[in-house]
Formats: structure tokens, C-alpha cells, sequence
């Protein structure tokens, strides 16, 4: 089929790569403007358009899709259909009109569970058993379109936002594919989704990423996790230059007890307000990640010490 792709992160690239190999023409895509990036905060392309780009396909960066020259672009693309994976943008009622079998998202959660930006995120900081991929048709309600297609993955103790983000990636990119096939053979099933169940997954603030020690340890553990890589949840220490701000970036809760803070022994126990975590991969500011054995070995963190 005729096809525009709109998404910008690295998640939706393998979805697009994936639709080249299977053989539909992407007339054009679409990704948010280049953004300061990098140490320098030079303005870099995202990378859906750098994978483009280099493959020599037209790319669009609209400040909007409200536009109307832009609305007018799109529709003069004269597409099959229009894929869309982690754009950034809403999209309106013109739009998603314009292709001639309709708008198709990838979103990385099992509908209506965890609508909106951070689909993964929250799955992980929530304690969910199981998250997925879904494939469904865009309408202006915030993904609430019918539901064509599904894949599911279990959630491990030691998940993080990262891991899932990296299975999830590939097992969407499939997904559509198949969505695709099913859509141009005309046998696409559409499942409108429930009412009941619907939750919404608001985009990641900062002030969220430091940790709190206080709460339960359970909650801490999926804290961490569903923070990590980005932003990273954090937590100051001392030392002898005053307190250093650090990542934990990888942990695993376990049975034990202690003021909330405090560290129980010399490998990153940290007691919470009920439980504790083991911190197992940690980052001090402007250095890069280490396994905890690492991590410590340059900075020390004594049983005794009380984290902010």
C-alpha cells in the first residue's frame, strides 16, 4: 500500500523499518521537529527522521498537523493509509480522514489500559503482571479507536521501562505488519474497546523522579524500574564534598527493615517505609552507569548512611 509514517522516537523505528521490508511505498514521513540533543544541544533530527532520511524518504517536520497547509499536504499524498507510532501530535478529524482506508496507531499498552504518553512507565510503577502492543484505528478521542490487533508480555520482577521498551519494539513492529496485510486484504476485524478499565497515562514530570523513601518498599522497587533509564529516579547521598545526587537505575525489593533511608549494609540495602530495595545499577551525576560492585568501588556507601 501507499503509506505515510508518523512517529518520532526510537520505538517507532523499527515499525517503520519493518514496513519498508514488507514492501508498501512510504509516500512521506512525518516527525517532530529536530530538538536540541547531546552534550553541545546541537538540534538533531529524531531518530524515525534520520532512519528516513537516510534511506532516502521525503520527511515533513510540521510544527503542527492543524495547519491547514499542512492538512492540505497530507491529503494531497493520496494515501491507502497512514501508520502511527509514538508521533507526539494529535491528530485532527481531517487527517485522519484523508488516507482511504483510514489512520493506524501502535500503542504500547493493552487497551483501554494506560492511555496517553507513557504507556510503559506507568505499567511498571503501577505493579501491572502484563502489558502489550496494540494496533487500532485512529479517532479524535485520545486512543480510543477499535482495537484490530494484539500481542501480550509478561512483566518480570527485574523489568525495567528500558527492557520493555526494547521488547515491545519489535513485537509492535510484527504486529503492525500484520495489521496491514489483514487491512489491505480486507479481512481486519475491529474490536471496540471497553469502557470499563480505562486508565490514563500522563506523561512523566520530574518532580516525580525522586525517590521517596518512606513509601513501601514494593513501591519504591516499581518506582525505580519504571523510571529507568529515563529519567532515572533519584536520591541524594553524602559525602565528604556534601550531598551527590545519584540514579538508581536497576533494584529488587526484599524482606527487610529499617528507618526509612537508611542504608543496611555495605552493598545498597535501602530501607523503606515498609521492606527494603537493593539498589543493583546506580549512576552518580555525570558519570556513567555501573553495576552496584562498580558503582561502590569508586563511592563507597556505608551501612548507617542516610539517603535524601
Amino acid at each position: 500500500m501507499r503509506i505515510a509514517f508518523l512517529g518520532t522516537p526510537d520505538f517507532a523505528v523499527p515499525t517503520l523499518a519493518a514496513l519498508i521490508e514488507d514492501g508498501h511505498e512510504v509516500a512521506c514521513v512525518y516527525s517532530q521537529p529536530p530538538a536540541p540533543r547531546g552534550r553541545g544541544q546541537a538540534l538533531r533530527p529524531s531518530p524515525v527522521h534520520a532512519f528516513a532520511e537516510a534511506r532516502g524518504i521525503p520527511v515533513r517536520t510540521p510544527l503542527s498537523m492543524k495547519a491547514p497547509e499542512e492538512i492540505a499536504a497530507f491529503a494531497a499524498l493520496g494515501l491507502d493509509a497512514a501508520v502511527v507510532v509514538a508521533f507526539g501530535q494529535i491528530l485532527v478529524r481531517e487527517v485522519l480522514e484523508a488516507p482511504r482506508l483510514g489512520c493506524f496507531n501502535l500503542h504500547a499498552s493493552l487497551l483501554p489500559r494506560w492511555r496517553g504518553a507513557a504507556p510503559i512507565q506507568r505499567a511498571l510503577m503501577a505493579g501491572d503482571a502484563q502489558t502489550g502492543a496494540e494496533v487500532m484505528r485512529m479517532t479524535e478521542g485520545l486512543d480510543e479507536g477499535p482495537v484490530l490487533a494484539s500481542v501480550t508480555l509478561r512483566i518480570g520482577p527485574l523489568d525495567t521501562a528500558g527492557t520493555l521498551h526494547d521488547r515491545l519494539a519489535p513485537a509492535g513492529a510484527a504486529l503492525m505488519v500484520q495489521a496491514l496485510r489483514q487491512i489491505a486484504a480486507g479481512a481486519a476485524r475491529e474490536t471496540p474497546q471497553p469502557d470499563e478499565g480505562a486508565t490514563y497515562a500522563r506523561k512523566i514530570r520530574p518532580k516525580e523522579a525522586r525517590i521517596r523513601w518512606d513509601r513501601p518498599g514494593e513501591v519504591v522497587d516499581r518506582h525505580i524500574r519504571g523510571l529507568s533509564p529515563f529519567p532515572g529516579a533519584w536520591f541524594t547521598a553524602p559525602s565528604d564534598k556534601g550531598p551527590v545526587r545519584v540514579k538508581a537505575l536497576l533494584c529488587r525489593f526484599e524482606d527487610a527493615d529499617g528507618p526509612p533511608g537508611q542504608v543496611l549494609d555495605d552493598e545498597l540495602l535501602v530501607a523503606c517505609g515498609s521492606g527494603a530495595v537493593r539498589i543493583l545499577r546506580a549512576q552518580r551525576e555525570g558519570r556513567a552507569a555501573q553495576d552496584a560492585g562498580d558503582f561502590l568501588r569508586g563511592f563507597p556507601v556505608k551501612a548507617g548512611l542516610v539517603l535524601g
